[in-house]
């Protein structure tokens, strides 16, 4: 029987592969039979993330993205040693709890490069002669803070509401070669929620797992979802922002 989320011989590249959901990504798109390119700035853990994956023909690819310009050039370096790729999942970003009164420039550019130019200079290396494979899918990982409000969030939801809109204008340029689409999860079970668990007292944690109709998610929701798009059964869905929340903006 076919398995339409199959991805053998698929060559798929994913950042911030060093942890969290770019890791379990990496995992899971390793079963499905992808061959894997991992991308984060911690070279040992990234070969801890390659330790976990099925599979032999997965690279480790140390890079900064913030060096966003250099980004379209680290693409057509893989690519002419291994071949086009059928995907890229932009995991990697950054999260900015901050208080207006303590933002500037400096923090917002910083937010902005890690989030919005990194994703724009991956959808222009991909788009490069010879990068992309037949209907490649480029998915990035958003957030729900994108769609609605925080406090102390501003930042971070400007740069996820960038995403979002910029998902759009890219899906119709790259159509029909390359599908362009965003997931925007709420609070999942990570690393990330485990330190904002030890800065919360367990009543505030406890109402903001209560603000999740489904409860809070786990890493493993958003990669199911991030297969769909790279597979087949993402093959006639583009410039679409998927939501995995858990019900959190239904409120």
């Amino acid at each position: 029987m076919t398995n339409p989320l199959g991805l053998s011989g698929r060559r798929i590249l994913i950042t911030g592969a060093s942890s969290g959901i770019g890791r379990d990504i990496a995992v899971i798109a390793a079963e499905l039979g992808a061959r894997t390119v991992l991308i984060g700035r911690n070279p040992t853990r990234l070969e801890e993330t390659r330790t976990q994956l099925v599979g032999s023909e997965h690279l480790v690819e140390p890079f900064d993205l913030t060096d966003a310009d250099s980004i379209p050039a680290l693409i057509k370096r893989i690519v002419e040693q291994g071949g086009p790729f059928m995907g890229i999942v932009h995991a990697a970003g950054i999260q900015t709890t901050m208080a207006l009164r303590a933002v500037d420039s400096a923090v917002i550019d910083k937010v902005m490069r890690t989030n919005v130019y990194s994703a724009l200079m991956l959808a222009r290396g991909l788009n490069q002669r010879n990068c992309a494979d037949t209907s490649a899918s480029l998915v990035i990982i958003s957030s729900i803070m994108g769609l609605v409000g925080r406090p102390a969030l501003s930042v971070y939801s400007a740069s996820k509401a960038a995403v979002a809109g910029m998902v759009k204008s890219l899906a119709l340029e790259l159509a029909p070669r390359i599908r362009v689409n965003c997931i925007s999860p709420a609070f999942v079970r990570s690393e990330m929620t485990a330190r904002l668990e030890t800065s919360l007292s367990v009543e505030q944690f406890q109402e903001l797992e209560g603000v999740h109709p489904l409860g809070l998610g786990s890493v493993r929701d958003v990669s199911h979802a991030a297969m769909f798009l790279l597979a087949d059964t993402g093959r006639w869905i583009t410039g679409t922002n998927l939501v995995v929340d858990g019900g959190y903006s239904a409120r």
